[in-house]
């Protein structure tokens, strides 16, 4: 039994890495597709989803793709309240939310050394 679990365990740790690389679910969004739907989403969240406007709007850049799908389905269903995500989720397919949750999962995060750029730094 014990080699059992023991080599269940270093196999869930291997394939681990590459499950998280995929954004927690391999396939579900076109990334391609999602650039293309995301022009509305570039108002908020800056062109690469990585520059909000304001501090209240967050970065999708890097983010994972299974969490941004699941905050898109929420501001849909109204699950989340907010007004203005909410008039922009209602007009998103399932498609749509999984293209985008893809774009902007595979875009890169950009790490900021606040000790030398002070003014991006948020409460």
């Amino acid at each position: 039994m014990k080699p059992l679990f023991a080599t269940l365990v270093l196999l869930g740790a291997v394939s681990l890495p590459a499950f998280a690389a995929e954004g927690g679910r391999a396939g579900r969004g076109n990334v391609e597709a999602g650039k293309d739907k995301s022009l509305a989403c570039q108002a908020c969240h800056g062109q690469d989803g990585a520059a909000a406007i304001d501090p209240q709007y967050p970065r999708l850049a890097g983010q994972y793709a299974d969490y941004l799908a699941r905050a898109l389905h929420e501001y849909r269903s109204g699950a989340r309240k907010n007004p203005i995500m909410a008039g922009f989720a209602t007009t998103l397919s399932d498609q749509d939310i999984n293209d985008l949750a893809a774009y902007y999962a595979s875009l890169p995060v950009t790490l900021v050394d606040l000790a030398k750029n002070p003014s991006v730094a948020r409460d």
